[in-house]
């Protein structure tokens, strides 16, 4: 598989490119795969807990993805800079028990010269919601390129 370097400075297109790649890797759920997008040494805020390099990543992510059933993202750009990205996301989940959840949140990138994310800080809210409720629907994976995104879901 080959994997498309996208670095700083950042277009639209660019950063739009980037924004939908972090979505699709967040979504497949391998940890290490997407630790794999970030320096070695990355530093994260994610809610109240502090990461710091990838061996933190796919311990954070491990966690995250045994909690958060059949997670399901959305991720769209915000704004840009030479080398920072802000998006904003949303993801549905359920918990053990069958309670529906979906979670809004803000996230600030900053890049290094090679394409590989050295800071991240995410703000969230989780919302429960009735499974009737959910807006995400697609296999587990990637979202489809025919699904509406955040903007077109009024969310």
């Amino acid at each position: 598989m080959t994997t498309t370097i996208i670095a700083p400075p950042f277009t639209r297109e660019s950063a739009t490119r980037k924004v939908r790649m972090a979505e699709d890797a967040w979504n497949g759920r391998d940890p290490a795969r997407v630790a794999e997008a970030y320096t070695p040494d990355s530093q994260w805020r994610n809610r109240a807990e502090f990461v710091a390099g990838r061996n933190e990543i796919v311990a954070f992510l491990t966690r995250k993805w045994a909690k958060e059933l059949d997670y399901r993202l959305i991720k769209e750009l915000w704004a840009f800079g030479d080398d920072r990205i802000a998006v904003r996301y949303a993801y549905e989940w359920r918990d053990d028990s069958g309670t529906w959840f979906r979670s809004y949140g803000n996230e600030n990138w900053e890049y290094d010269g090679a394409g590989l994310m050295r800071r991240r800080f995410s703000c969230i809210n989780d919302l429960p919601i009735h499974e009737a409720d959910r807006k995400f629907h697609w296999p587990a994976g990637p979202r489809p390129d025919g699904h509406p995104g955040l903007t077109d879901l009024g969310l």
